[in-house]
């Protein structure tokens, strides 16, 4: 769709309409997506168009685009009565019981085609788009409403685009995955926050242009404690420390170490490394049911935790274990650093020749050839955020699948058409990814080899 939008040039809601439908399988199976784009873009060539379907779809430049022109073309093409067309319409969208009745209008549909005149060639041609166009078309009112929605959407995009992002990532998403979401609010000039105690609420929130990750995206981490956490910040105020938090929310260990490992307590200053420690000796295993208010405050007792260090890349396999994504770039991982030269914006000086671009995987469609074998259309965003669209010909899909998420190098042909850029792949490689700091056999200066909580067991033995 963000492709089609491009080459239609849509710039109205009428145009939106006509993405929502010619988007629909039945239109691309029937090749005439392609053909409208053509009309659309070069109005010399709707001439091309039969005159009968021109006339009768003027709006579209004699291309079936919405379901009622099955039942144009049915009655004013092939001469079927009304009701008759639109029992065509019915049995090719599998809503007719009888068999019989379906080839019986098919039939007259033949017939008639004969007695206008027309071509057994062009009548098959005509019956081809309908049939492969018919089960999948939308209704006009259908598109109509989808794209009231589109325009929307698309108004709160434009002028509001971190609100817009934030509320898509509280909806749950829609087609990509939270992360993309992410990066398209940091694209637009967004400061992206870790989940943090003080800031946090269970949804994700906005401050200005600082948006705060909520709870509502941490694995394994219970709603109810999410809750507990903001209703009591609300109610008493910002939590001074880690004491203070153990203090007023009832909390199991499990819990509160995965806040603390995605650095949900940054605002004590103090190492992740250390709270862990500490979070062992001060949280039972189990936490209470709800906290214990008392006249006084009891003196908590401290402990002298070891000096302990980290490595800045651990908070990326942090998040990636509890958010499913890093907050870093995903670049910043690679085992060996890339120097492009070479980005999505350049690549329409290379149409046709061959060249090597790196992008982070963001999704792939699988479709087939009229053939029947299996190829690929991929998405990625290079180094700077952009979108790099890919093309996977059976051979070259066959020879080089992808390998999930990850960052890819890209090797192929640079291919342009009605102004969208893609590279025809003729080789993929997905890049390695450094490991996690903290189990690395060779570790990095002043970064320890066990984890934070293997160290605490050792301490305590």
């Amino acid at each position: 769709m963000r492709m089609l939008l491009k080459k239609l040039q849509v710039q109205d809601y009428l145009g939106l309409v006509a993405a929502s439908s010619v988007i629909r399988p039945g239109v691309a199976k029937s090749g005439m997506m392609r053909t409208y784009i053509q009309r659309y873009r070069h109005p010399e060539k709707r001439k091309d168009a039969h005159p009968i379907l021109l006339n009768i779809m003027p709006e579209t430049y004699g291309v079936m685009v919405y379901q009622e022109d099955v039942i144009k073309v049915a009655h004013y093409f092939g001469g079927l009565n009304l009701g008759e067309a639109d029992m065509l319409r019915r049995g090719m969208s599998g809503k007719l019981r009888s068999k019989d009745s379906f080839l019986k209008v098919k039939q007259s549909f033949f017939d008639n085609c004969v007695t206008k005149g027309h071509s057994l060639e062009l009548t098959q041609e005509i019956w081809r788009q309908i049939e492969s166009f018919a089960g999948y078309a939308f209704a006009k009112g259908h598109s109509a409403s989808y794209a009231v929605e589109s325009y929307q959407s698309l108004f709160l995009k434009a002028y509001f685009p971190l609100e817009y992002m934030v509320a898509t990532l509280n909806n749950h998403g829609g087609f990509y995955r939270p992360e993309y979401y992410v990066h398209e609010a940091r694209m637009h000039g967004a400061r992206i926050h870790s989940v943090e105690v003080n800031h946090s609420f269970y949804r994700h929130y906005i401050y200005g242009n600082a948006i705060y990750i909520g709870f509502m995206l941490l694995h394994s981490f219970e709603s109810a404690n999410a809750k507990k956490i903001v209703s009591e910040r609300l109610a008493n105020g910002p939590y001074k420390d880690l004491d203070d938090f153990i203090n007023r929310v009832p909390i199991s260990l499990e819990q509160i170490a995965i806040l603390i490992k995605v650095n949900a307590f940054r605002f004590t200053g103090r190492n992740k490394r250390e709270l862990l420690w500490e979070a062992h000796m001060k949280v039972h295993k189990v936490s209470m049911e709800t906290a214990v208010n008392t006249l006084f405050v009891s003196e908590t007792k401290s402990y002298q935790t070891p000096e302990l260090t980290s490595h800045p890349l651990e908070d990326a396999f942090d998040e990636l274990e509890y958010f499913g994504f890093p907050l870093c770039s995903p670049f910043d991982l690679l085992e060996t650093p890339l120097q492009p030269k070479l980005f999505a914006k350049d690549l329409l000086v290379y149409e046709g020749k061959e060249v090597t671009v790196y992008g982070y995987y963001v999704t792939v469609k699988k479709t087939s050839t009229a053939k029947g074998d299996l190829m690929y259309f991929g998405t990625f965003v290079d180094t700077k955020g952009a979108h790099i669209d890919t093309v996977h010909f059976p051979q070259v899909a066959y020879k080089y699948p992808f390998r999930g998420r990850g960052i890819y190098k890209i090797t192929g042909k640079v291919t342009q058409e009605f102004d969208c850029v893609s590279i025809e792949v003729s080789a993929l490689e997905k890049l390695d990814i450094i490991q996690d700091p903290r189990y690395s056999d060779v570790p990095s200066s002043g970064v320890e080899k066990s984890s934070p909580l293997e160290e605490t067991s050792n301490s305590l033995k």
